[in-house]
């Protein structure tokens, strides 16, 4: 395995980990523009883009675009998070030229008006349909609770009011600013040749004009949003999700805060999943850690009967509490090792899945990091380190919403709950 990295004059970063034993290559341009550098005019705009990158280039059509991926065999996708928009494929070590060419070009699209009008209407369509989840709804509201004022609260997707209200202007003022060559970095993993990549990305990419982009960065408050009773009666199941504060992409407690997360709410073997799910209490129920620039959280999800979310909400809290004042044992902390590095290593044998670790690490931390380093991260974590994490990032209090048919729920016992009935929407409240 070897890495290799360079910046071409206007900023534009290229990573390849080259594997000459691998029989695919996987390539993705990362730009880093998400829901966290938009105003509240420009909700959404990140995510419609994406869409937009799929209608059409000056040089190549909607149908053009698909047909030329189909032709090489790629998988190939995009999405949109709180701090990137990706555009990704995997084929086969020979048509890589080809996916680059095909990639370089989607992230350069015409934004002609009248796909901008057509995709509008998808976009609406979509935001409808999330607003029919649960699971969704429940979690649009709390990380938009937990986080109140900071922009890594704002809803990928936006509003049906931002959306209506958002000119073709400004999408294309955005891309102009968001999507300059020293904001995005392409990566590749697998069979490559990189000075051929190199020559190639300069000729592609080379011209593309390079504007200073400049993002808010600031800590996410640490402090409890409102807790938050939704009542839906149209809905079957009633949605939990409760939000806490956690390490920052950059701290060294990352790894133990993976492992914490996967002793809590794994989703199977954790003490949530024994006590609430193989005892058919709830559906379903996890927790994950989520890391970010300047912030993270740990988030609780789960999903059970109306009837039982009191009880289930009050065993999550006590979970919780229990674990912040008694840690974990030995014999967890070895056994969320072994599932955690298991499980990276199962995905890095695959280009398509390695890229994302390797470019998150580049992106947030400056740094390559191999599979071997994620792997010795993961095994180092002590007992310590996870009793320094209770102790800076401790499991109480946390922002919870509760969405779905139930009308009140004495778990919901903090004081701060504010209690809405509202028809299906995403619409900020």
């Amino acid at each position: 395995m070897k890495f290799e990295q360079t910046k071409l004059a206007n900023g534009l970063h290229i990573l390849a980990e080259i594997d000459p034993n691998a029989v695919s290559t996987a390539a993705g341009f990362f730009v880093q523009a998400g829901a966290r550098d938009e105003s509240p005019e420009l909700a959404g705009v990140s995510h419609f883009l994406e869409h937009m990158a799929f209608k059409g280039t000056e040089t190549r059509s909607a149908d053009d675009i698909n047909r030329l991926f189909d032709d090489i065999g790629a998988q190939y996708n995009a999405y949109t998070s709180e701090e990137q928009t990706v555009y990704h494929a995997a084929v086969l070590p020979e048509y890589l030229p080809s996916c680059i060419d095909l990639l370089a070009d989607l992230i350069r699209p015409s934004l002609r008006r009248a796909d901008f009008e057509t995709e509008r209407d998808v976009i609406m369509e979509e935001i409808r349909m999330y607003a029919d989840s649960p699971l969704w709804s429940a979690y649009d509201r709390v990380i938009r609770n937990h986080f109140e004022d900071h922009p890594l609260g704002n809803c990928i997707l936006g509003t049906s009011e931002s959306i209506a209200q958002l000119s073709l202007e400004a999408m294309q003022q955005y891309h102009r600013e968001r999507y300059s060559p020293s904001n995005i970095v392409l990566a590749v993993v697998g069979q490559v040749d990189f000075p051929a990549l190199v020559r190639q990305v300069e000729a592609k990419c080379g011209q593309w004009e390079n504007r200073p982009v400049r993002r808010e960065l600031r800590s996410a408050s640490a402090a409890q949003g409102p807790d938050e009773l939704v009542h839906r009666p149209e809905f079957l199941q009633e949605a939990i999700y409760l939000m806490m504060d956690a390490p920052s992409s950059r701290s060294r407690l990352r790894f133990a805060a993976d492992i914490l997360a996967t002793v809590i709410g794994d989703e199977s073997g954790s003490r949530f999943y024994w006590s609430l799910v193989d005892t058919g209490r709830a559906e379903s129920i996890e927790m994950s850690y989520h890391e970010y620039e300047e912030a993270g959280a740990f988030v609780v999800g789960a999903a059970c009967e109306p009837e039982s979310a009191s009880e289930n909400l009050a065993e999550i809290h006590r979970i919780l509490e229990m674990t912040a004042k008694e840690g974990i044992t030995v014999d967890e902390l070895a056994r969320a090792k072994s599932k955690l590095i298991a499980r990276l290593v199962i995905s890095g044998e695959r280009p398509v899945n390695r890229i994302f670790p390797l470019t998150t690490s580049w992106i947030y931390r400056q740094e390559y990091q191999t599979l071997d380093e994620d792997v010795l991260g993961l095994e180092q974590v002590t007992m310590e380190d996870i009793a320094e994490l209770l102790a800076t990032h401790p499991l109480v209090r946390p922002s919870t919403v509760c969405l779905g048919p139930a009308r009140s729920i004495e778990a919901l016992r903090l004081g701060t709950m504010s209690i809405s009935s509202r028809s299906p929407s995403v619409n900020r409240q």
